[in-house]
């Protein structure tokens, strides 16, 4: 697979007659090893390391309702009381980060009104925390440590 903008993992990747698998350690089983799942076991395994957040607070393919109409998140975060926190949306490295990808992880917190949005495709990443006192958008300039969310 591709090399990532962030630190390299010792996955566990299997093969079998349909492809290579990758384990997933969030929801405990391989999952099909395509562009965007190595983007998402990459940024899920640098969270976990590298930024402290617990692997217990972070769902993958998190299922919700938009206005009937069922939809999936990549990944949410959850703070200490259950609540979702931050949700991130994973693309494959090339596919670039454009405003029609901000808008899709947008429609997801209509939904969810987390305190951040993440997008990344691996090489680049993009992190904002929503202020909805003032209806703003700030874009921090790197992923916070989960204690400081």
């Amino acid at each position: 697979m591709n090399q990532l903008n962030l630190p390299p993992y010792n996955h566990k990747i299997i093969t079998k007659d349909k492809g290579d698998y990758i384990f997933d350690i969030i929801r405990n089983k391989y999952i099909s090893l395509t562009p965007e799942e190595w983007v998402r076991q990459n940024f899920i395994s640098f969270l976990i390391n590298e930024k402290s957040y617990p692997k217990g607070r972070i769902g993958n393919e998190i299922s919700m309702l938009q206005n009937g109409i069922k939809r999936r998140a990549d990944s949410v975060i959850y703070d200490i009381y259950g609540e979702p926190l931050m949700i991130i949306e994973y693309k494959a490295p090339e596919i670039k980060i454009t405003q029609q990808v901000f808008e899709q992880i947008v429609r997801y917190n209509m939904v969810l009104r987390v305190k951040y949005l993440i997008v990344s495709n691996g090489l680049s990443h993009y992190c904002c925390k929503i202020d909805y006192s003032t209806n703003k958008i700030n874009f921090l300039k790197e992923i916070p440590d989960y204690n400081l969310l």
